[in-house]
């Protein structure tokens, strides 16, 4: 059976539970809540009944133990997960505003969130489908992102498809250091996973059709899965494009709703789905994320997932 893997940063969230309370007042706050993007993308892909792995780090404390332990009863592989005797899990400050806006407080580019090497490819179990990189995994700490580079290099050698969810601040584009870096992962991209200001980022293009088309011209892009927020999605192949709209839920937490997406969508492909299956799951998914509050809290799974595409049309 065929896996899907990952290397970035986990931390746990500590979050407001009202919204309009800043960090910088005195208030109620609600976690510890496992989370870090790669953590959420590879805890959906475990859920959703895949062969899931991370490589990562943490501390040896509580809230280490707290990811460990919720990854673990996900089902992910923590064989690469390393724990440090010398320093603390990440952490993330979030609060909500009324307008929808968030505010982080992050405190992990110097934890052992961002202190793992790239592990040798002996260590790693064979057959992995999917290697995901996120950018915000690459600009976390300069030395990590080139270890994940190391890493994305090998297994793509090796046959691995890597797949792509470039959430980059657009104000870094500018650096010529992080300019290169995101080139070297669009070279050996197989599946990209961008929202629309992260498509016209990394193409450099105005529009999205010119986007599209610039980035198929990179012979290694099989798949576009472009995110468009409450406009829902589209995924584009070099034949076939095809869009869906959204589910409709109450939103209580939008954080993790893209790596919910990318996980789901990534499982359906290897469920050998359409393409326009694929995206329902992935909606699903991201809906069923936000439904919940807290980044890794929704309630998806095959079922619930089945359930809400069998009572909505999108």
């Amino acid at each position: 059976m065929s896996s899907i893997w990952t290397m970035g940063e986990l931390l746990c969230e500590i979050m407001r539970p009202d919204v309009d309370a800043p960090l910088d007042k005195e208030g109620v706050f609600w976690g510890p809540y496992p989370s870090g993007a790669p953590g959420i993308f590879i805890d959906t892909v475990a859920r959703l009944g895949h062969r899931a792995g991370i490589v990562g780090g943490v501390g040896k404390d509580d809230f280490g133990k707290c990811l460990l332990d919720r990854l673990g009863q996900s089902g992910v592989d923590c064989s690469q997960i390393t724990e440090y005797e010398d320093g603390t899990t990440g952490v993330a400050f979030v609060t909500y505003f009324q307008d929808g806006s968030r505010r982080f407080l992050y405190h992990f580019p110097d934890t052992p969130a961002t202190r793992p090497t790239a592990p040798n490819l002996d260590a790693l179990e064979e057959d992995i489908s999917y290697f995901h990189i996120m950018g915000c995994s690459l600009m976390a700490k300069q030395a990590f992102g080139q270890e994940i580079l190391t890493l994305m290099r090998g297994l793509s050698q090796g046959g691995t498809k890597i797949t792509f969810d470039p959430n980059i601040r657009p104000e870094l584009m500018g650096d010529e250091g992080v300019y290169q870096v995101i080139q070297e992962v669009m070279s050996h991209v197989n599946v990209l996973l961008p929202g629309v200001a992260e498509l016209l980022m990394v193409s450099g293009r105005d529009t999205v059709d010119e986007a599209v088309r610039t980035c198929f011209e990179n012979k290694n892009l099989e798949l576009i899965a472009l995110k468009d927020g409450s406009r829902g999605a589209t995924v584009y192949s070099r034949n076939e494009t095809c869009s869906i709209g959204t589910f409709s839920v109450e939103v209580k937490d939008a954080t993790g709703a893209g790596d919910c997406f990318d996980a789901a969508f990534l499982c359906g492909l290897l469920e050998g789905k359409s393409l326009k299956e694929a995206l329902l799951q992935a909606g699903a998914a991201a809906a069923l994320n936000v439904a919940a509050f807290g980044p890794m809290e929704g309630d998806i799974s095959k079922e619930t997932i089945a359930k809400l595409m069998a009572e909505q049309t999108v």
